[in-house]
Formats: structure tokens, sequence, C-alpha cells
């Protein structure tokens, strides 16, 4: 036992101090942070973000909870939808001065269905090297455990609320892939009920909700089951839907 607790000692050395000497100025890390359950924070997430000059976050206060709670003192600068436009370009600025940062969301990947996408694409338009560390996403838990084809899929994100909405509908519906979608527990329901009109009712899905939290719960069926159970209840986390392809 005591061998086993310094090999792991040493292995959380060695993987700081390889961190700290890879740390490059001039550049930007993307870091996924946990979409629920903390333990799913990685070592070499932690050591980067108390490693750069400043980190980026699309709610501080979310954000500086979640900072505290793994001692990590960087100073922690707002970047998020209604700002980034207008930060971008002093940003990549600091960027090419040498300054090193790493950016993070609520939740996730950055730049998957969050900011992120705007500054990474000017980075490399100015020749800063940009890094995206593996780690939490709701995207492939969600897919890996739906019990549909995962070989080949279609991310969609957040569909369009009003405008375009029945047109992506539509080519969902169309879809051999395997499509996943982000949906908020107010419009659950109703993005059922739509896909039901264009799928029929018996096309499989899954839904996932509060993935990696506590309320965990996957919920697989038919469309006309899951707007049944959803129906029924109030609904309430983060929600990823899974709908299996159209059969040819």
């Amino acid at each position: 036992m005591r061998e086993c607790v310094i090999a792991r000692v040493a292995d959380a050395v060695a993987t700081q101090a390889f961190v700290h000497s890879n740390i490059q100025a001039m550049k930007l890390y993307l870091v996924p942070t946990p979409i629920g359950n903390l333990g799913d924070m990685t070592f070499r997430a932690v050591e980067v973000l108390k490693s750069v000059d400043t980190i980026l976050a699309e709610d501080t206060r979310t954000s500086r909870k979640l900072l505290q709670h793994f001692e990590i003192n960087t100073p922690l600068e707002s970047y998020h939808m209604y700002n980034e436009h207008g930060r971008v370009e002093s940003l990549v600025e600091r960027l090419m001065t040498g300054c090193t940062m790493a950016v993070i969301t609520d939740a996730g990947t950055p730049g998957i269905s969050d900011p992120g996408f705007l500054l990474v694409r000017e980075a490399l338009k100015n020749g800063v090297e940009v890094e995206c560390l593996p780690g939490a996403t709701a995207v492939i838990p969600a897919l890996a455990s739906s019990g549909l084809p995962c070989d080949r899929f279609v991310f969609e994100g957040f569909l369009p609320h009003k405008k375009g909405r029945q047109t992506a509908i539509t080519r969902i519906a169309a879809e051999e892939r395997t499509s996943v979608m982000y949906e908020s527990p107010y419009r659950l329901v109703k993005l059922l009920d739509e896909l039901t009109a264009a799928c029929g009712g018996e096309r499989q899905v899954a839904v996932c909700r509060e993935l990696s939290k506590l309320h965990e719960e996957v919920f697989r069926g038919t469309l006309n089951e899951a707007h049944t159970h959803f129906s029924q209840k109030e609904v309430k986390g983060e929600i990823v839907v899974v709908l299996g392809g159209r059969q040819s």
C-alpha cells in the first residue's frame, strides 16, 4: 500500500513538472471543466489553469467557485457570448506579446455550443498556437450510453428557437446518422413533439438529463414513449437528446 501511495505522489509531481515545463509564451489553451461532477476535472487541467497568465471565463462567479475548490489563484477575466466580439482583438494582441491564456466555460469544452470559437480563429490567423486539452463534454457520454449507433453521428448543438427551426427538424428527420442535440428542460417536450411529427413516433431516442450529477437520468425508447414520459413530470437540468438515424 505504501509503495502505491508513493508511486501516485511521484506521478502527480512528474505531471505537474511536465505541465509547467510545457507552458509556452504566446499560447491559448482551451480547458474543459466538469459538466457536474468535480471529480472529472483532470490533473493537467488544474495545472494549466495554475500556470497561465490569465483565465478567460464565461461566468466569473461560477468559475471562481471551481477555481477556489482547486486552489487556483490565476487572474480571472470575463469572456462570454455578449462581449466576445468586442474583446477578441485586444485579447489576441495580448497573446502576441507573449501572454498565455486559458479559456473555460461554465461546464464542458470551450467552443462546443459555448464561447471560444472566435478567439481560436483569430488567434490562429495571427500565428498564436492553440491547444485544447481533452476532458469533459456532454456529447460523448450521452452518445456512448444511448445504445444507438455511434460509429457515425452528427452534432446539432442547440436548435434555433424560431427562424430556421423547422428546417433543422426536417433535416434531422432525414439524417441516416445518429443526431445529437442540446435542449433546455423548458423546451424538451416541444422538441420531442416536433421530432415525433417529423420522424414518426417509433424512431428510437435517448434523452440524457443531468449527466454525471446526482440525479442523472437516461431515458431510452421511442419518441412516443419519451414524449409520454417527460410530459408527465417536471423536467429539470441540462438535456442532451440522441436521436436514431432514419432507416434507409
